[in-house]
């Protein structure tokens, strides 16, 4: 395939004119093979939360290569993560570092399962690519039959089908992610009494979320505080890292279950952990994040009024996404962090969904995969890597912002003329984006 990431692969952006490689980055930019340069705005499905090359990362990094990689017993990093961990999350009182998200979410879901006796799971978002949950979408194949009575999807933000699946069941698990749209007042804790209430855990996914929404990850945000919350992406800005947190009593299930890799360990992902963690304490990172996404949201909201073609911006500053549809699905941008469906995985049924926890955003309709193609061609050529997700990171300058909404002006702009021309598909130079896989609820 050519992809080791599903959501990397050239059949997600144009096919033929779009970059197929990257080389390198700096800051917020990055260079193709060609030495081409963009301003990067997935920033690798969302791990590089200070930007590319960031310096005190990279040299924490360089110097744990000289100290070492991974040892035969434990390091003092594993603590000391750790305790950084439970200074920032709120619920974190325990830590269980694994690799990847789909390590943490696996894992979270097995210890709800050996503490509650439970087998049954109801999950709102994508929580990665492991047998328990990948079951309740299309892209099965593979996956014993059991698998697939086990897990049940509810959207997001619904209590009365929350309640329906937990009067249904025997759950031993909720387990949700925030996506592209705030959740309602008192939704959060709501949905905790009901999973306690039915015997069942609340973990929080926060995968995509956590050290973007706030130091404590949209737990702070919210006021909120889950069973277990799952952490991984910009913890250790682009280094494979995940975490396991949660309060003592749910955690102890890891002293029982298997939950033993030989990397989860591994020191230079952890060094960059320690680096990361420190700047998000010590700087205004979130602050800056907030401050460039509202930028960025403000101008394409401004740029899409008035467009013939539906455009629909959801999510909100530290994390967006764009949708379109043609004729029949309104005009204008979708306001605010409402608008629509989700801007990551975790949208209602039959929104685009990403294989790696970074689904673009689903339209009220269907969306336009030519009207996408369009926008993504003429934003690359403008010097803008668009993808699915928008990432500001503390790298993105007022500048970047800037430019970016010149390439967005001028990709909308061919937009219209080939909309109103109706032939939307002749002026692309490759082939139209397509999806992943679609999920069921």
């Amino acid at each position: 395939m050519g992809t080791q990431t599903l959501s990397k692969a050239p059949s997600q952006f144009v096919d033929g004119f779009s970059p197929k490689f990257l080389r390198r980055g700096q800051g917020c930019h990055v260079w193709d093979v060609d030495d081409n340069e963009y301003i990067d705005y997935p920033m690798a499905l969302g791990p590089i939360l200070l930007g590319y090359d960031y310096p005190a990362v990279s040299e924490a990094v360089v110097a744990q290569v000289h100290e070492g990689t991974t040892f035969t017993l434990m390091h003092p990093l594993e603590v000391e993560v750790a305790e950084l961990l439970v200074e920032l999350v709120p619920c974190a009182e325990r830590v269980r570092f694994a690799k990847n998200g789909a390590d943490a979410t696996g894992g979270a879901i097995r210890a709800a399962r050996a503490l509650t006796g439970r087998e049954h799971v109801v999950a709102s978002g994508y929580h990665g690519y492991h047998d328990w949950y990948i079951a309740s979408t299309e892209r099965h194949a593979g996956i014993p039959e059991v698998n697939r009575g086990l897990i049940h999807t509810v959207p997001f933000d619904d209590l009365r089908e929350l309640e329906r699946a937990l009067s249904t069941w025997e759950v031993a698990a909720v387990i949700m992610e925030i996506p592209g749209h705030d959740p309602s007042p008192g939704y959060l804790p709501a949905a905790l009494e009901l999973a306690h209430r039915h015997g069942a855990l609340l973990i929080l996914d926060e995968i995509v979320t956590g050290f973007r929404y706030a130091l404590g990850g949209a737990q702070e945000l919210f006021d909120f505080v889950p069973d277990m919350a799952c952490l991984g992406k910009g913890m250790a800005n682009g280094y494979p890292l995940a975490a396991v947190v949660g309060r003592e009593q749910p955690m102890r299930a890891f002293e029982e279950v298997f939950f033993s890799m030989t990397y989860s360990g591994e020191t230079v992902s952890l060094a960059a952990a320690r680096a990361t963690l420190k700047v998000l304490r010590s700087e205004p990172v979130i602050e800056h994040i907030w401050a460039r996404g509202r930028e960025l949201r403000e101008g394409i909201e401004r740029l899409a009024a008035g467009m013939s073609f539906a455009v629909e911006l959801a999510g909100n500053p530290p994390r967006s996404a764009l949708a379109f549809a043609g004729a029949g699905a309104g005009a204008g941008a979708g306001a605010g962090a409402g608008a629509g469906a989700g801007a990551g995985a975790g949208a209602d049924a039959d929104a685009d969904r990403d294989g790696d926890g970074d689904a673009g955003a689903g339209m009220t309709g269907e969306p336009d995969m030519l009207l996408r193609g369009l926008f993504l061609q003429e934003c690359h050529r403008h010097g803008v890597l668009f993808g699915g997700p928008m990432f500001p990171t503390y790298s993105h300058t007022p500048q970047d912002i800037a430019h970016t909404l010149d390439a967005v002006e001028a990709a909308f702009a061919r937009m219209e003329t080939a909309f109103a021309a109706g032939d939307v598909e002749s002026h692309l130079e490759g082939r139209a984006p397509g999806v992943v896989f679609r999920s069921y609820d």
